[in-house]
């Protein structure tokens, strides 16, 4: 297979090295708006370059990577739909609600794929919690807790762009709480705060934000976020039900100190950064991703999908600027 991938900031280079070594991949084609970043990585890799991704779908590929920032993905991926090239794209396919609804519109009308990156469905903690949850091990789930807490803030120039706390950084956990529990969120309420750097509300966002969310089935989920957590970077689940319960995370890996006497566990070393913590999932769903290309396997995350976690971000977003609940009832949907 031929793929192309356009962006090849940290994450896009990372993904064009990952899919070089793909064994069902033949060749990879890199683009980028920055021309002579994209030759040097094609250099550096070994890789085919393009002038653009006009000229990178003309020439004849099977396969389509997004990974620019954010605001290159709605049109690169409608380019990829025009052309009828199987598409990954990474989240959010669109930085507002609008746009993500008018792509989920465009998708829904085409047969070609589209594989959404939101890469914690591929790691194996939340896939066994998922099945933990599916198989009745933990009896019924009455209980939730999510976070995603980074070690340090990003550079204060990406903030105005990100969208902010919800949807940039609590947006993972969204998704896969609705990938462990196959259920969705009927109500939010949230709230935020700024404790660190100016600039968070000088953006009109929150450095630390939590979250209670009511599922469809009355299970009740927390989630908190963070961009100041300087003993490392800490994604984790717990999941409590009638029978049983299981966490997400919880391996020497652990950004936590325990206060306990004697206590060793855990033993480190800590991740720092999320590409530290979910190293593998990058590459297990970019695997996937090649299937998706070839036609053996339906995209295990679609436009509906990232359509969904939106919404609930839009509603603690909402939550958090009026402070008060919000049903999901009131966010635009398919």
């Amino acid at each position: 297979m031929r793929i192309g991938l356009a962006g090849v900031g940290r994450i896009g280079a990372f993904h064009a090295e990952t899919l070089r070594d793909l064994p069902d991949v033949d060749e990879v084609v890199v683009v980028d708006l920055d021309a002579d970043a994209a030759r040097a990585v094609a250099d550096k890799l070994e890789v085919g370059f393009a002038a653009s991704p006009a000229q990178l779908l003309d020439s004849g590929v099977d396969g389509f990577v997004i990974a620019t920032a954010t605001p290159g993905h709605a049109p690169l991926l409608r380019m990829g739909l025009a052309a009828g090239v199987p598409t990954f794209c990474e989240k959010p396919v669109a930085a507002t609600l609008e746009e993500t609804l008018a792509l989920a519109r465009l998708v829904s009308t085409t047969s070609t794929p589209v594989h959404v990156g939101f890469q914690r469905r591929f790691d194996c903690g939340y896939q066994r919690a998922q099945q933990a949850v599916a198989t009745g091990r933990l009896g019924f789930v009455h209980s939730i807790r999510a976070q995603t807490h980074d070690q340090s803030p990003p550079h204060a120039a990406y903030i105005p762009t990100s969208g902010g706390l919800f949807r940039d950084c609590s947006i993972h956990d969204f998704d896969i709480i609705r990938f462990v529990t196959g259920r969705e969120v009927s109500a939010v309420y949230a709230t935020g705060a700024n404790k660190g750097a100016d600039f968070f509300s000088k953006a009109g966002d929150v450095d630390t934000a939590a979250a209670v969310l009511t599922l469809d089935d009355d299970t009740l989920v927390s989630v908190s976020a963070t961009r100041y957590n300087g003993a490392g970077h800490d994604v984790r689940m717990e999941v409590l039900g009638s029978e049983g319960t299981v966490g997400v995370g919880y391996d020497d890996s652990l950004a936590v100190t325990s206060a306990e006497g004697g206590a060793t566990f855990p033993s480190g070393p800590r991740h720092r950064s999320f590409m530290e913590r979910f190293l593998p999932a990058y590459r297990a769903e970019l695997t996937a991703f090649a299937a998706v290309a070839r036609g053996t396997l339906a995209s295990p995350c679609t436009v509906a999908d990232a359509l969904e976690a939106f919404r609930v971000a839009e509603a603690c977003e909402l939550s958090r600027r009026e402070n008060r609940p919000v049903s999901l009832g009131e966010i635009p949907a398919l």
